[in-house]
């Protein structure tokens, strides 16, 4: 296993350390809006800018690295998040935030995209199962991490601000250092979305809906916990424990979706979610709503792969990157809209409106998956997918999977030769 993560020590280095100060950022956000008094409908749509800034940086990412490669694009983009981490800091105003949070999401899908995309060119086709998995995990652990560091400062103190942009910028160590080869970024596929609605429609819903859930998580968790009655630390030991839970069970519900029937495996996975969320709502703050967090965050994280590995199940091998990538830009709309949409409603409900949100947003997905159950049959094309853990980051992130068809790799362009 080593001789394999080696070569890429570097990247992973890199996206250790700046998933530690993006999943700080994250949290602390919220609860300094919290303490600044910001509404909880505010804070949904600041929150909801950073998806946005995540979508928009899916199309604005390619033509940058294409320009100035890998190295210089990581570079700009870590300079441009850290620098966004510190006027969070200067400039304590909702509508500045929201722009701010607009344009970190779009240094930080461009950060994904670099590392995912150098990734896949540095691992032979026969590997990129195990690097995925090495990958999702580094994802997972440095996220739960991250909330520990919750501990060391206030939400109101400048030093969490500027932890979170040090670890930013200490993220461009391990990548400049690097003497691995840029990589050139292959043609980007596109996917008729309509004729994907009539192929595979379940794992369309469940990626959007997966999405308004999950980006209502990311965004107002926090808020939630605070709310609630957690102080700073609790809060960050409750976003781990879901993180951790995601990290947990993903594995395990995938591997028992491999070998039944997939869409009855979802059904059950985000049956039980609705009710965690529903007991959630009943829970004061304690050790029964960390574990019912942990549970949730377990079952509602298993929700997007088991999506894509259906819609590998409905794909041709040379259509899973396109369809791919199309589910991946789904699931980015929900994540827009969730925190919004949840916003609002506890700024009219109260905290526990989130947990009932999680519920009713689950629940159409329930419903609807139970309706293909009993009244359409799926085709599968074989051979069928099969599950992988994973986060939405990048679209690139699509090319390591083990379902994806293999392609030949292309020569750096000589622009980019040089020393590293």
């Amino acid at each position: 296993m080593w001789s394999l993560i080696a070569p890429i020590s570097s990247l992973l280095g890199g996206v250790a350390l700046l998933l530690l100060g993006n999943g700080l950022l994250n949290t602390l956000l919220t609860l300094r809006g919290v303490a600044e008094g910001y509404s909880t409908g505010m804070l949904g749509l600041i929150m909801s800018g950073y998806f946005v800034g995540f979508l928009l940086g899916t199309w604005l990412a390619i033509p940058l690295v294409r320009r100035v490669g890998h190295i210089r694009a990581f570079a700009f983009c870590a300079a441009l998040a850290a620098i966004t981490a510190l006027l969070h800091l200067l400039f304590v105003d909702p509508w500045v935030w929201l722009g701010l949070r607009v344009l970190y999401g779009l240094a930080l899908v461009s950060l994904y995209m670099v590392i995912e995309s150098w990734l896949n060119a540095q691992v032979p086709n026969d590997k990129r199962g195990q690097v995925f998995a090495v990958y999702m995990a580094v994802n997972l652990g440095a996220l739960a991490a991250a909330q520990q560091l919750l501990n060391l400062a206030e939400p109101t103190d400048f030093l969490l601000f500027v932890l979170a942009a040090m670890l930013i910028s200490a993220a461009l160590m391990p990548i400049t250092l690097t003497r691995q080869a840029q990589p050139s970024l292959p043609e980007t596929l596109h996917t008729n979305l309509r004729q994907l609605v009539g192929v595979a429609p379940l794992a369309l819903a469940a990626s959007a809906l997966s999405g308004l859930a999950l980006g209502a998580f990311w965004g107002l968790a926090p808020v939630y916990a605070a709310l609630s009655g957690f102080d700073a630390p609790g809060v960050g030991l409750m976003m781990s424990g879901a993180i951790l839970g995601g990290a947990l069970l993903q594995l395990p519900i995938g591997r028992y979706s491999d070998s039944h029937d997939r869409r009855l495996v979802l059904f059950w996975v985000v049956l039980l979610a609705v009710l965690v969320a529903l007991v959630m709502s009943l829970l004061p703050a304690g050790r029964l709503l960390l574990v019912a967090m942990f549970l949730w965050g377990g079952l509602a994280f298993a929700i997007y792969p088991i999506a894509v590995a259906q819609l590998i199940d409905q794909l041709h091998s040379d259509e899973i990157l396109a369809g791919s990538g199309s589910l991946l830009m789904i699931n980015g709309i929900g994540s827009a809209c969730g925190p919004l949409l949840a916003g609002v409603l506890m700024q009219h409900l109260g905290a526990q409106a989130l947990p009932l949100y999680f519920a009713a947003t689950l629940g159409l997905l329930a419903a609807y998956t139970l309706y293909r159950l009993r009244h359409v049959s799926d085709l599968v094309s074989e051979p069928a997918g099969h599950f992988m853990p994973m986060l939405r980051t990048s679209h690139t992130v699509l090319e390591l999977m083990p379902d994806a068809p293999e392609h030949p790799q292309e020569e750096p362009p000589p622009a980019a030769a040089g020393p590293h």
